[in-house]
């Protein structure tokens, strides 16, 4: 049981007044401590999460991506229509706002004390959590944006072979990426062309844009209705993932992909809440007003160049490693930024970069070192000692667009993540067969990288100069070489009849590209 004796006389008298010696506690354990300090003050954002999880294990034996998802969604949707009704009636008797969510099974509300003892009593609600915290994070390690002119391929793509890849006609034709940010400028030079909103001549911005922001919003408002960055971070990360004006400035690792945005963060703070309902978009992508979500809609892969701190709300365990687990399950690629909290061992800390489901990405330098920011693993916050970062990208200095149609550098492993997420284009536009292969897809990246040794102990198990390890996990990102080694799977002796060849068995099992 927790101390009484630090909470606030109001709570005090509430538990008091909760029935026979015990009851108190019982509903107490399932509650955050800092959430039970918070209410005492007035309503607090909250994640009530149940205890009741979909079973979304079929879903690894569905041949194509569209099933995965089709499945997927319907199995989360129900999970959450039937398990969450009797809360969501309690909530709304008692006049709390709240926003329930399927993509995994919880509902955020804004609790005052008595509901917050309320729903936390229920029998099918397993923990109710803090969103948010009262003082905003710090902020992150990178450079604010420089302005530059336009000039040709930028050397992080020129780093890891994208143009040798063009050179065979394969630049993402056929792929949508997903992007959750700060925002997109949309119709930006580099990015109007690929935005899947734009048909040439007009734009429509239903099922390509979702605005998790429903309050504030800097410049842009809440809910806007058309792709609006009021900070410019995710200007530039689009433009890493898929930029090209058209003419000889390239800055897109996949030129001729689609991008689809959301937008999770007011001014570049996020919350468990908003990270959360842009996964849940992406899964099935709805019209401006959040209907006819259509999973054949969903991206292929999602770039996510932020973290959650615990000063948004992030604390373990917590529900965004199961919504990033079912965004898995669907056969979407997570690419996650690795943070820059570097440069000592044990600093990928964040979500979503510390789940075995995400694909971690760490940031380079032209020289191929890493970059001073870059957070290393292994991942300890949550006892896991997992291997992190799984792959390392260009994240220093690197051109991409910036708001007002321009262009400017930006360092970061923000910068890092969409080179990945822009590789995992190229590599489907090769090879469509993999669409839906998460795992197989991983571990064509990490096993085609540059190997980056490094001298930098992390892992009592990891001596120096191996690969993987906790700075580069398998090392740079080789673009030619990753969709060679897609095409050599395809092409084997053995697909035709189901089955992996000989070189690649065992390639679709489960704990990603940088598990042991």
């Amino acid at each position: 049981m927790r101390a009484l004796r630090s909470l606030p006389l109001l709570l005090l008298g509430l538990l008091a007044g909760l029935g026979p010696a015990g009851a108190a506690s019982d509903w107490q354990r399932k509650v955050e401590p800092a959430l039970l300090a918070a209410v005492a003050h007035g309503r607090a954002e909250a994640l009530i999460v149940l205890g009741e999880q979909a079973d979304l294990a079929p879903a690894a034996a569905l041949p194509t991506r569209a099933e995965k998802g089709r499945f997927v969604v319907a199995r989360l949707q129900q999970t959450a229509r039937e398990l969450q009704a009797g809360l969501l009636a309690e909530l709304a008797a008692r006049g709390i706002d709240h926003q329930p969510f399927w993509v995994a099974n919880f509902v955020a509300a804004r609790l005052d004390a008595p509901a917050l003892a309320a729903v936390a009593a229920r029998d099918e609600v397993a923990a109710v959590e803090l969103s948010g915290r009262f003082s905003l994070p710090p902020a992150p390690a990178e450079t604010p944006p420089r302005p530059e002119s336009p000039d040709g391929v930028e050397w992080g793509l020129a780093k890891v072979q994208a143009p040798p890849v063009w050179a065979l006609g394969i630049r993402g034709q056929g792929v949508v990426v997903g992007g959750q940010d700060t925002g997109y400028e949309w119709n930006h030079p580099a990015l109007r062309e690929q935005y899947r909103g734009w048909n040439g001549s007009s734009a429509s911005h239903a099922f390509h844009w979702h605005d998790a922001i429903h309050a504030g919003g800097g410049s842009c408002g809440a809910n806007s209705p058309e792709p609006c960055d009021d900070h410019g971070h995710g200007t530039h990360t689009a433009g890493t993932m898929v930029g090209d004006d058209g003419g000889t400035n390239q800055i897109g690792m996949a030129p001729a992909a689609r991008w689809i945005g959301c937008r999770n963060m007011n001014q570049g703070y996020g919350t468990p809440a908003t990270y959360s309902e842009c996964f849940q978009w992406f899964l099935a992508p709805t019209d401006l007003a959040g209907q006819h979500g259509d999973p054949a809609l969903a991206p292929a892969v999602i770039n996510n160049s932020w973290g959650c701190p615990p000063a948004e709300g992030c604390t373990y365990p917590e529900i965004l490693r199961t919504v990033v687990e079912n965004v898995r399950a669907a056969g979407i690629v997570v690419v996650a930024s690795a943070g820059n909290s570097g440069s000592s061992c044990a600093t990928v800390q964040d979500p979503p970069a510390i789940y075995a489901a995400a694909f971690t990405v760490g940031a380079t330098d032209a020289n191929d070192t890493i970059a001073g920011f870059s957070s290393r693993g292994p991942v300890t916050v949550d006892g896991s000692g997992r291997l992190k970062p799984d792959i390392a990208a260009p994240g220093s200095s690197v051109r991409s667009a910036i708001r007002g149609g321009g262009y400017g550098t930006m360092s970061g492993t923000s910068m890092a993540g969409p080179h990945v997420a822009g590789l995992v284009a190229l590599i489907l536009s090769a090879a469509p067969a993999l669409d839906g292969r998460v795992e197989t897809i991983e571990r064509l990246i990490a096993r085609s990288a540059v190997p980056l040794g490094t001298s930098q102990l992390c892992h009592p198990d990891i001596p120096a100069g191996a690969v993987p390890n906790p700075t580069f996990g398998h090392g740079r990102i080789d673009a030619l070489a990753a969709v060679a080694a897609a095409l050599d799977w395809i092409f084997e002796d053995g697909f035709e009849s189901g089955g992996l060849p000989g070189g690649w068995a065992g390639w679709d099992s489960p704990g990603g590209a940088g598990q042991p």
